[in-house]
């Protein structure tokens, strides 16, 4: 049933509930300290009535006993000028010893003696004893030793609020009841009307403004969710439906941000795409018309033909390997398939490694090779392999853009908590127009895809892995050349 309640029902239903509930409350206890003070006044304004009844009645005869024939003219006329009170004489130990009752309206013939002392003691009313006229009713009452001689012969016992009373005050309480009932609950019926006015203005009306503003995510999410995230959020409020707004707005850019990010990480993987079918298709072109050419002609073509056309399918089935295997790899990098195997290593000597590698290429293109490296640095925690790649990759390009008699320099040093290594060569440097895009995904539509002789998948490669590693690299203003500068976080 409250699945069906709206939120405004249900908070005007919880309001009605809790004024009902606080209604009962007052209402029982405004009763309960009504009837406690009215009781307390009774007994207090009468407390010296079996007192005054004694000084002025003989209640016991000249033996000190109790005479219930001459008593009960003297009970029944005291009760006719005082209609709510009853008059007993109980003894020392309670027992009932004279009463002016009608017959068959006493209960018990004995009451407790506890509440008559604690009267007596002057303790503070009201104070409840036994009503001989019940078997479990407590009333005030007043109460006054008998005494002969010195001697306790038993009690006057005055109930101060008799049976005709009691009647009297029950049609009095009803009437009283439902007079209360009436009012607290015409106060409760407006006091929830306007419970429920505020709850709509001030809860579930930002609450339903908030819904239908998000409620458009089903029909066209991303317009929706952008239009949300263009509006301003309200900051430094208070209110937690205003909060939950800010928060949707800010979950809605959150949202929109990467949305635009995807949607530009899928335009770049479709170029890519693009460019990668372009580069596979040209060399794949090349081997297969050598290959044609060699099936179909074959016969006809001299032995140097033979190993020029199979040395140029060669190199093009060479140079589609080396592109397969860097898409492979870069797809690997892309995709968490690769995870960096850390160690403590000198990075000098590892440098001179490499260097090593591209000595006997170097004295062939006539190149000269600098190695600047200072006499102590901290070792670096790192992948060797992943470094070795990177230094090799940066130093092939080098030696291989740079002509005869150009020199290569590779330096190494610390700066702050970070590994610094530049590779500079002196060969043509690199083109204003492709510096933008040089660590990026290649793409069809760039000036770089134009190029007859572009590149492969290697500087990517070489970004990737470094990132992997917290450190990064970048095209350094040179000339003549090109210097690439990378670092390595120690």
């Amino acid at each position: 049933m409250m699945r069906r309640l709206s939120l405004s029902q249900r908070l005007t239903l919880l309001f009605i509930l809790l004024l009902l509930l606080c209604a009962s409350v007052a209402c029982a206890v405004q009763l309960y300290t009504s009837m406690q003070y009215g009781n307390a006044m009774v007994q207090r304004l009468s407390s010296g009535l079996a007192q005054q009844i004694v000084q002025r009645e003989p209640v016991l005869d000249a033996q000190g006993q109790v005479d219930r024939g001459r008593l009960k003219p003297l009970f029944d006329r005291l009760m006719t000028f005082n209609p709510s009170v009853e008059l007993y004489v109980v003894s020392p130990d309670g027992d009932l010893l004279a009463d002016a009752a009608p017959p068959g309206h006493i209960q018990r013939q004995k009451i407790s003696m506890v509440p008559l002392q604690t009267f007596l003691s002057g303790t503070s009313w009201p104070v409840y004893g036994d009503d001989p006229r019940s078997l479990d009713k407590q009333k005030v009452f007043s109460v006054t030793p008998l005494r002969q001689g010195g001697e306790l012969r038993g009690y006057l016992y005055i109930i101060l609020q008799g049976e005709e009373f009691n009647s009297l005050a029950e049609m009095a309480w009803h009437k009283a009841l439902w007079s209360t009932a009436m009012w607290s609950l015409l106060l409760v019926a407006s006091f929830a009307l306007l419970a429920g006015l505020l709850v709509w203005y001030w809860v579930t009306r930002p609450v339903k403004r908030l819904t239908a503003e998000v409620s458009g995510l089903e029909q066209d999410s991303i317009s929706a969710i952008k239009q949300l995230a263009a509006q301003t959020p309200e900051p430094g409020s208070r209110d937690e439906v205003t909060q939950l707004r800010n928060t949707f707005i800010e979950l809605a850019r959150q949202i929109t941000s990467q949305w635009d990010k995807l949607a530009d990480s899928d335009r770049q993987r479709r170029e890519f795409i693009a460019n990668i079918s372009h580069d596979l298709r040209t060399p794949l072109t090349s081997l297969l018309g050598y290959l044609e050419t060699l099936s179909l002609k074959s016969s006809t073509l001299t032995t140097e033909q033979h190993q020029q056309y199979l040395a140029t399918a060669l190199r093009q089935g060479q140079k589609v390997r080396h592109l397969s295997q860097q898409l492979f790899e870069l797809a690997r990098l892309e995709h968490g398939g690769i995870k960096p195997q850390r160690e403590r290593f000198a990075m000098a000597e590892l440098i001179s490694d490499v260097a090593q590698k591209f000595e006997l290429t170097a004295q062939t293109r006539q190149l000269r090779l600098h190695i600047d490296v200072p006499g102590r640095l901290p070792l670096v925690f790192a992948d060797v392999s992943m470094i070795e790649r990177v230094v090799t990759n940066l130093l092939d390009n080098a030696v291989r853009h740079t002509p005869s008699g150009g020199d290569i320099r590779l330096s190494v040093w610390q700066e702050n908590e970070q590994l610094q290594v530049e590779v500079t060569d002196s060969g043509p440097g690199i083109e204003a127009s492709l510096r933008d895009e040089l660590f990026q995904r290649p793409s069809a539509l760039s000036q770089q895809a134009s190029r007859e002789n572009r590149g492969g998948l290697g500087l990517l490669i070489v970004k990737r892995m470094l990132e992997l590693h917290g450190g990064g690299i970048s095209l350094q203003d040179f000339e003549p050349g090109a210097k690439f500068r990378f670092y390595v976080p120690l």
